[in-house]
């Protein structure tokens, strides 16, 4: 059998840190339109973000993910190509032996699970960042009148002073289960949908690798990820929205008790469509 290598990690910390660089702008209108507070639609939450700070509101909180998602990706894809390499060894007892579809969904289940580990914390300051620029319902006070209007207006508030500041003050108020908020619903997102990636993923690059060549083309290995992290998001789509009200919690004022309370409060406030809230700009760490 061979021994451990490092080359998955390498290439998953590449493109990790090119993932967030190209997708960070889009991952901040995702999660202000999961938290689900003061948008319409799409177009109307790029516009609040860039009349309240400019541009410079859609890389709000990018400087943590930049550092510590390019090393969530080097773990997610290297512990999947190690790991399957290993079983498809030790079930076949050679070293080039081809991964069946259940080699590569038990590699999956267990990258999905590990991920939780480094990814939530991450997620979590990131998200706690972003929302900072999020507006939030108040009662407008008619004072003329004495009483209060039902008429809502849009205020924003800024919490944390940067990454550090964050996880500070996520430590000191909800302890070390804090940076852990949204794990039962990122495992529930993770562990079916890396299935749904890699999966597909093996397929497409084994259908798109002509016979008389041992790898893809490039293109073929772009193409491949682009359709696997399509059908991958498409399902995971509600447990993301799920895990990022969860996480947004301390910024935002919703509060939930966990995944299946924040699941029937966000339905029965908004229907199904909460859960299922804008698949664009949707990025697959």
């Amino acid at each position: 059998m061979s021994g451990f290598q490092v080359d998955d990690f390498i290439a998953g910390w590449v493109g990790g840190a090119a993932s967030v660089i190209v997708g960070h702008p889009l991952d901040t209108v995702k999660t202000h339109l999961q938290a689900g507070h003061g948008y319409r639609n799409t177009l109307h939450c790029i516009l609040t973000i860039y009349r309240n700070e400019n541009a410079t509101g859609f890389f709000k909180g990018m400087s943590f993910p930049l550092a510590s998602i390019a090393v969530y990706n080097s773990v997610v894809f290297g512990i999947f190509s190690n790991v399957q390499r290993l079983i498809t060894q030790y079930r076949c007892g050679q070293e080039k032996a081809v991964p069946t579809l259940s080699d590569v969904a038990f590699a999956s289940m267990v990258t999905g699970l590990i991920s939780v580990g480094i990814g939530c914390p991450v997620d979590l300051v990131k998200i706690r960042l972003q929302m900072q620029t999020a507006p939030t319902f108040q009662a407008n006070v008619n004072l003329a009148s004495g009483g209060a209007s039902h008429k809502n207006i849009l205020s924003s508030q800024t919490v944390y002073r940067g990454p550090i500041d964050c996880i500070r003050s996520v430590l000191r108020k909800e302890g070390i289960c804090g940076m852990y908020r949204g794990a039962g619903a990122m495992i529930f997102r993770d562990v079916p949908g890396y299935c749904l990636y890699f999966i597909p993923y093996s397929l497409l690059c084994y259908w798109f690798t002509p016979e008389d060549h041992s790898t893809p083309s490039a293109l073929s290995v772009w193409l491949a990820g682009g359709i696997s992290g399509a059908i991958s998001w498409g399902t995971a789509t509600p447990m993301d929205v799920v895990k990022s009200r969860l996480q947004s919690d301390g910024v935002c004022q919703n509060k939930y008790n966990g995944v299946k309370d924040c699941i029937i409060k966000s339905y029965h406030n908004e229907g199904m469509q909460s859960v299922c809230q804008t698949n664009s700009g949707l990025v697959l760490h």
